[in-house]
């Protein structure tokens, strides 16, 4: 048996101290939680010398409550190591995607999506993440704990023939269909109207 390498055994002893589930959840949550209300501005400004700062005092407080909150549910930090590792997935497919895309170019060629493609990905990303997070998520079932992501697939199958599933499809439909019957008609700005009538 391979012994096991020092890198190794310093990663089991960050995980033994709680850096894993306690630090890197914290430091995480703090950082978001902090860099909204600072763009937001929620809790207001104040003016020093005739300038609008932050209150990052309140700020700061806040997101660190918000983050010790966070990492005292053991349930919010699995969930939230669970999706992040698969949304760094997620990402390194993306960009291996486009590395594979850009070998077909040339240096002075930019690799970028436009139009229905750029939309499509979007959606395809927003619907990943959808799932990423379902399949995270556990919730109490009458046969025990199961993942989110297979209680709603088993719950589609084993009701696919019933009213209400037949009525959710056609809703989903009837949503769809109103959707681009509504943007077909609309006009698309001009060069004109959108540098804003000069």
């Amino acid at each position: 048996m391979a012994e096991e390498s020092v890198f190794r055994s310093v990663l089991s002893f960050f995980t033994d101290i709680g850096i894993y589930d306690v630090i890197l959840p914290f430091l995480l949550v703090f950082t978001i939680v902090f860099a909204i209300l600072e763009k937001t501005k929620v809790l207001g400004t104040e003016e020093i010398e005739g300038k609008k700062y932050t209150k990052k005092n309140l700020n700061s407080m806040v997101a660190f409550v918000m983050a010790f909150l966070v990492v005292a549910s053991a349930q919010l930090v699995r969930i939230i190591n669970e999706t992040m590792a698969n949304i760094v997935l997620l990402l390194l497919i993306s960009v291996s995607f486009l590395l594979l895309i850009g070998s077909f170019y040339r240096e002075d060629e930019h690799v970028a999506l436009f139009g229905g493609w750029r939309t499509a990905f979007t959606w395809g990303m927003l619907v990943a993440l959808l799932l990423i997070f379902a399949a995270a998520i556990r919730i109490d079932t009458s046969s025990g704990e199961q993942r989110l992501l297979v209680w709603l697939w088993s719950s589609v199958v084993n009701f696919w023939d019933t009213r209400w599933m037949a009525a959710i499809i056609l809703l989903i439909i009837v949503v769809i269909f109103m959707y681009f019957i509504v943007n077909e008609g609309r006009p698309t700005k001009s060069a004109h109207e959108k540098k804003g009538g000069d």
